[in-house]
């Protein structure tokens, strides 16, 4: 629920109560300060209030900006203000102490001079002052303005009539960084998708949510193995993709943003692309082609790619000094057209991956398809890390408290890496972390392609992988390159269960691998997309109940060596992915359902 007190009395003519009304406000006048505190006062405390001056002249969607934006729990134009539940006070004490100040009685559109001396104005500034963060949205070429003189006013109104905001509202619904495929190639219809669906009452999630399904009946077509079934598959996976661009333009052009839809979107993302992976797998099946290591190889790799981005991000954005010659020459070349779209594309962003995936789908084999997108990923995958490396090593920074807890929640430590951290030695040194994670992810990748299937060496490689995860945590992950280290570890985790699975020649085994790292891979974003969202890692019982990375691993490779037999080890990993799958979305969807988080809106990397 949503409250407006204009402070003031209405001028004749104006449509402001109007737009006010059709952006969900419940419309007050007050004569003074002294009767805007006072109604301020029987607003319902949950209530989002908005306190406009009545001489406000603009566009509806610069009010819609400044009102209605559920990311910010205060934000001002000029001569509008508002405040969620959690900033109530702070606007309480500057509505006081602007009463105070004006005196009790006194119009309270107060007077207005070069700057925004309104009410609301003031309000923001005495806010701010007291230490509360007040959004000031940008508006680009759209009009917020409060003339004091009837030739003012006419100005304004000119200004607002040169500018059609429902054009800039469209705009504005694009993500203002994307692939080459999106800009070109969706955003320029979808955006109207959008704005149909929000005519029509329909909410981000929704939209969210029909993209998934449209995508799981791409991979049922897959599935199929036929011909037209493949050819279906690659239009609906489009379509899908479709969808899934317009959720987020949708979210942009009505507002809706929200911290399950953040949630939603990048999960079902995944879950999406994850799903067609198997769908293409069981179609190859039915012609007799088995490429379920190949399908789990493109979704280990694509997920270590993510890790890479989410790490490497979480290390750095709030660093000290941040800065690197390389990235000066990255920012140099953004400033030439054509390398802008270039080095897009070759990173294989969601929609041409997709769009490509989907293409060779319907034209060729889903063989052809995974060794496109393993080749494609991989290059991807080297160009990324190689620029990041490069920025690390001659970034002069220094990493935050926040930074290094991040990276520590990303590792995703067990009990044994716990303990070893807490008990084991402590190694000093800039670069100790991420060599020894790759010193213990190379013992135990090798043991498992070049030791017999079952073999207590892989144990024995398992628990030197275990020791060196510990040791590589025990000290705050604040090093250059320390960001390595979760992307080492979900390397290690998620190639020993493809490598033993492989290995076993087990009917069925590569499947449940699928199912497990599938599963897995759900705990590591849905803790990336925590720390996003500034609520922290899953509680630490989760973490510790499903064992941590290096406790899964060493699982995974005891069950191997004590299961050789028919179905033995199959039938185990199908039993600890249903268990890890439970544990984990149970918890996950009672937290997202139930969390407080501040609403967010995604606009990172367009992976």
């Amino acid at each position: 629920m949503s409250t407006a007190i204009l402070t003031g009395a209405p001028l004749p003519g104006s449509s402001l109560e109007d737009d006010l009304r059709s952006l969900g406000f419940d419309v007050r006048a007050a004569a003074d300060v002294t009767e805007a505190a006072t109604l301020l006062a029987a607003v319902p405390p949950a209530h989002r209030v908005a306190l406009v001056d009545p001489r406000f002249i603009g566009h509806r969607h610069a009010l819609r900006l400044a009102l209605t934006d559920p990311r910010f729990p205060a934000a001002a134009v000029p001569g509008a203000l508002t405040a969620q539940a959690e900033v109530r006070p702070a606007l309480v004490g500057a509505l006081r102490a602007t009463t105070d100040a004006v005196g009790a009685g006194v119009p309270a559109g107060g007077t207005a001079t070069v700057t925004d001396r309104t009410v609301p104005g003031r309000l923001a500034a005495a806010m701010e002052a007291g230490g509360t963060e007040v959004q000031r949205p940008e508006l680009g070429s759209l009009v917020a303005a409060v003339p004091t003189d009837e030739t003012g006013r006419a100005a304004a109104r000119a200004d607002v009539e040169a500018v059609d905001d429902e054009a800039v509202r469209l705009r504005s619904a694009v993500k203002a960084r994307d692939g080459f495929f999106t800009t070109h190639f969706i955003s320029p219809y979808s955006r109207y998708i959008a704005r149909w669906c929000a005519r029509r009452g329909f909410t981000p999630n929704q939209v969210t949510t029909a993209s998934l399904l449209t995508a799981l009946i791409a991979a049922g077509c897959a599935a199929t193995g036929t011909r037209g079934g493949y050819v279906a598959a690659g239009i609906l996976l489009l379509f899908s993709f479709v969808l899934d661009c317009t959720d987020g333009q949708l979210a942009r052009y009505s507002l809706q943003y929200s911290t399950m839809g953040a949630w939603l979107d990048a999960t079902f993302d995944r879950a999406k692309e994850y799903a067609y992976y198997a769908g293409l797998a069981l179609g190859a099946a039915r012609n007799g082609d088995d490429v379920w290591a190949l399908a789990l190889g493109a979704m280990v790799l694509q997920s270590c790619r993510h890790i890479i981005d989410f790490s490497f991000n979480e290390a750095n954005h709030d660093a000290v000094a941040n800065s690197s010659p390389t990235a000066a020459l990255s920012d140099k070349l953004d400033s030439v057209g054509w390398t802008v779209w270039l080095r897009r594309m070759i990173v294989l962003p969601i929609g041409e991956r997709w769009a490509m995936i989907a293409v060779l789908t319907a034209v060729t084999t889903p063989r052809i398809v995974f060794y496109a997108l393993l080749i494609g990923c991989a290059f991807a995958a080297c160009y990324t890390t190689a620029g990041r490396l490069l920025r690390s090593l001659t970034r002069k920074a220094r990493r935050t408290d926040r930074a290094a807890q991040a990276l520590a929640d990303l590792a995703d430590s067990g009990p044994v890496a716990q303990l070893i951290a807490a008990r084991g030695p402590r190694i000093g040194g800039a670069w100790t972390a991420p060599v020894v994670a790759l010193v213990g992810t190379g013992a135990l990748i090798a043991a498992a392609l070049q030791q017999p299937f079952g073999s207590r060496q892989t144990i024995i490689a398992a628990v030197f992988y275990a020791v060196c995860s510990g040791i590589a945590v025990a000290r705050p992950l604040k090093g250059a390159l320390d960001w390595l280290v979760p992307p080492v570890f979900r390397a290690a985790e998620y190639c020993t269960v493809l490598i033993l699975a492989a290995r076993s020649d087990i009917d069925g085994a590569l499947p449940a691998a699928f199912g497990l790292v599938s599963a897995v891979a759900y705990h590591h974003y849905d803790t990336v997309y925590r720390i996003r969202g500034g609520t922290g890692a899953p509680p630490q019982w989760l973490v510790r109940t499903i064992g941590g990375h290096e406790g899964r691993t060493l699982v995974v490779a005891v069950l191997a060596a004590a299961l050789t037999g028919a179905s033995g080890f199959t039938t185990a990993l199908t039993v600890l992915a249903v268990a890890v799958t439970v544990i984990v979305l149970v918890e996950s969807i009672r937290f997202w359902v139930s969390s407080g988080a501040p609403a967010v809106h995604d606009e990172g990397e367009p992976a």
